[in-house]
């Protein structure tokens, strides 16, 4: 009688163990990825890239690169919130011969150089790390601007404006972005938004390189009256689980435009606007994400909610570009090992994903 009754009890446990591990593998989720439909104006191309210029430099244009991958959220905002705009789609389709590249893809590329790529190694590379990015040619097949990661429309009318200007005397993109920087409609102008675990004036970079604690430091380059620094702190650093992995930095905010005095890695003294300026910081906000080395491990110059903002700090925290120098690979990774912890993850959103704390 006790043996059965122990018998009954051991497989209620088995049962019920069982249905909590299907119920949290069914709970956990993978969300946010996007089926993107690329415009038929696309050109297919030679995927010869001499050949592609000097096609597109026969009809007044230049060459657009745009390279994307599957499901990827931030491209299909490319094609269906930029694009889709009549005067956006007009600018591009009148100024350019775009050419998409699956980022995993095994068609044969020649570069300009000549030499003979898959897409995924010309990917490799290019040392792509963010999609999409997008590569603009001029008519002697010189990438005359890249762009690495999501630009809203604003943001990227002010991109195909330049790199479709062909005089020979036109002002830097930096110069050029700053002259038509977008600002917020309600014309206040406020200090910059900052967190309790932001670093505290004064500023001496030099003192973050190989510190005693080997801990990483980044640098936020924001501006003031900033749409996108605002929704980068509200939505995005505002997450406790960002804050957990953020707070593991020394992260100096600066503002890119402001005279604020500061000692850079080399222990000099400079300026916040001359540090952009050397850093070549063309956007606001721009994260620089640097190992305990002082080492540039990684930036963020475009629009990540916040999952792929997590996974850029947490790439340098774990070291993981030691072994995985492709960010998307490891970007990948994290989020198979989330959904197998039985976290959900959403790619798209604003929420942030933590996983469970084991003893």
């Amino acid at each position: 009688m006790f043996k059965s009754k122990a018998n009954y009890l051991s497989i209620i446990f088995i049962f019920i163990s069982n249905s909590t591990l299907l119920f949290a593998e069914q709970k956990a989720a993978y969300d946010g990825a996007r089926t993107t439909e690329y415009p038929k104006w696309f050109k297919q191309g030679f995927l010869n890239l001499n050949e592609d210029v000097a096609n597109a430099a026969e009809q007044k244009k230049r060459l657009m690169l745009i390279f994307h991958q599957p499901g990827c959220p931030y491209c299909n905002a490319l094609v269906e919130r930029n694009l889709a705009q009549k005067d956006i789609e007009q600018k591009v389709r009148k100024n350019f011969d775009v050419i998409s590249m699956n980022i995993w893809g095994d068609r044969e590329i020649v570069n300009i150089g000549n030499k003979t790529f898959t897409e995924k190694t010309f990917a490799l590379a290019l040392k792509i790390q963010f999609t999409p990015t997008i590569l603009f040619f001029n008519e002697q097949g010189k990438v005359v601007l890249r762009l690495n990661g999501y630009l809203p429309p604003d943001r990227f009318k002010i991109a195909i404006n330049w790199a479709a200007d062909k005089s020979k005397n036109k002002i830097s993109y930096r110069q050029y972005v700053a002259k038509h920087r977008v600002k917020n409609n309600n014309n206040s102008v406020g200090p910059l938004i900052t967190e309790s675990y932001f670093e505290k004036p004064p500023y001496d970079i030099s003192k973050k390189i190989n510190n005693s604690n080997k801990k990483p430091y980044a640098l936020l380059f924001e501006q003031k009256d900033c749409p996108n620094c605002s929704v980068l702190h509200k939505k995005v650093l505002s997450e406790k689980s960002t804050q957990d992995i953020i707070s593991k930095f020394s992260v100096i905010q600066l503002d890119m435009w402001a005279d604020t005095p500061l000692i850079n890695s080399k222990g000099v003294k400079t300026t916040a606007k001359n540090l952009a300026q050397q850093y070549d910081v063309k956007y606001a906000p721009t994260f620089i994400v640097f190992n305990h080395e002082g080492k540039e491990i990684i930036r963020s110059e475009a629009f990540f909610k916040t999952f792929h903002t997590q996974g850029i700090f947490h790439y340098v925290l774990s070291e993981s570009y030691k072994k995985q120098p492709s960010f998307q690979r490891y970007l990948s990774k994290r989020a198979e090992h989330f959904v197998e912890s039985g976290v959900d993850v959403d790619i798209w959103g604003y929420k942030g994903s933590a996983l469970p704390k084991h003893k």
